[in-house]
């Protein structure tokens, strides 16, 4: 077992991740192949998707991914030194406030505005990438402004796009494709890349030279096509607090929303929406306890959450439950999307990984 923590040890936590290390890699390795001729990389912006950025990119980079993405400057110093030689690329580009960092780092930039283009080659310029929207109207060059001569004397080393409604079988897809593939026609660079974690469902047409998945590699089924293929990657770990007897007909929780039918065990957790277990999973969320299921009963509170447990079920103060956490069926319960499922896990749990 190898622990990668965000500045909780594991033994004081009540709180834990565990994080299924030989998962990640796999996942990985299922898009690589994916991405036919394509290099596959890795989005690891938002601490590795709430996993833990340094550990994901260790496992990763040792498993022979040579590319990184993160949104910002301080995303990147937080991974110098970690990336085990890997290229790494900052998504939103650069502001005035970010130079002096960007300029003592090996990272590269990726210009989203005529701004920063004029900013980087200002400085000095020297290799970056480029983003273009093709359609999503979001960060990037136009096409207009991509192929204006503005990039002109630029050492582009990737030339990039994103794709609005990947995970759909939209229209759009093709009409971005055919936008990205317009402009990179025009603009010389050393690799071209479009495609995310859905997008490398939809086919060799959109890989390109490079793949940028993020949400798959972390257990999350971007489109139909990885189903079965996909691994759970994260598992929330809590500890029970206390476990009280509770009689018929009294209330668990705020706004007493949960009525005991019958007398009840319930235990009470180390959880709650501080941790990123939001209230939607308020008598909707579950927990596992060896074989027993365990359902959430009452309002989720920001430290805390109620189960009530079944007939037989013996467990105790200081014994510690697995939360159900399959990515597609909580985002199916709560109405939260996968993205939010991981990227909100707070920084109260030991991250443990398990290799």
């Amino acid at each position: 077992m190898m622990t990668g923590l965000s500045g909780v040890a594991p033994g004081n936590s009540p709180l834990s991740l565990s994080l299924d290390g030989v998962a990640l890699v796999e996942n990985w390795r299922w898009l690589a192949r994916k991405s036919g001729g394509a290099a596959c990389g890795a989005a690891v912006k938002a601490d590795g998707y709430g996993l833990g950025a340094e550990g994901v990119v260790r496992r990763l980079s040792a498993a022979g991914c040579r590319d990184f993405f993160v949104a910002t400057w301080a995303e990147a110093a937080a991974l110098a030194g970690h990336t085990g030689g890997a290229r790494l690329a900052v998504l939103h580009g650069v502001r005035d406030a970010d130079m002096a960092l960007a300029r003592s780092m090996a990272a590269v930039p990726v210009l989203n505005s005529p701004e920063q283009v004029q900013r980087w080659k200002s400085s000095g310029g020297g290799e970056c990438d480029v983003m273009v929207d093709t359609g999503m109207n979001r960060l990037g060059l136009t096409p207009e402004e991509a192929t204006s001569g503005l990039l002109d004397g630029l050492a582009i080393g990737t030339l990039m796009s994103h794709l609005a409604s990947a995970d759909e079988d939209s229209a759009q897809n093709g009409e971005q494709l055919r936008a990205f593939r317009a402009v990179a026609d025009r603009v010389p660079a050393a690799r071209r890349s479009l495609a995310n974690s859905a997008a490398i469902c939809l086919g060799a047409d959109y890989g390109f030279d490079l793949t940028r998945p993020g949400l798959a590699l972390y257990g999350g089924i971007p489109r139909a096509e990885a189903a079965g293929w996909i691994r759970p990657v994260v598992t929330p770990q809590a500890e029970i607090l206390q476990v009280r007897n509770v009689p018929a007909g009294a209330c668990v929780g705020y706004n007493a929303t949960w009525q005991a039918q019958r007398d009840t065990r319930v235990a009470i957790i180390n959880l709650g929406y501080a941790d990123g277990y939001l209230r939607a999973f308020s008598d909707r969320g579950s927990a596992m306890l060896g074989d027993w299921s365990i359902p959430v009963i009452g309002r989720v509170s920001m430290d805390l959450v109620a189960l009530a447990l079944p007939d037989g079920c013996a467990a105790g103060e200081g014994d510690r439950v697995n939360i159900a956490y399959d990515l597609a069926e909580c985002a199916r319960l709560t109405g939260l999307s996968p993205y939010e499922l991981l990227t909100g896990l707070g920084q109260r749990y030991a991250r443990i990984w398990q290799d």
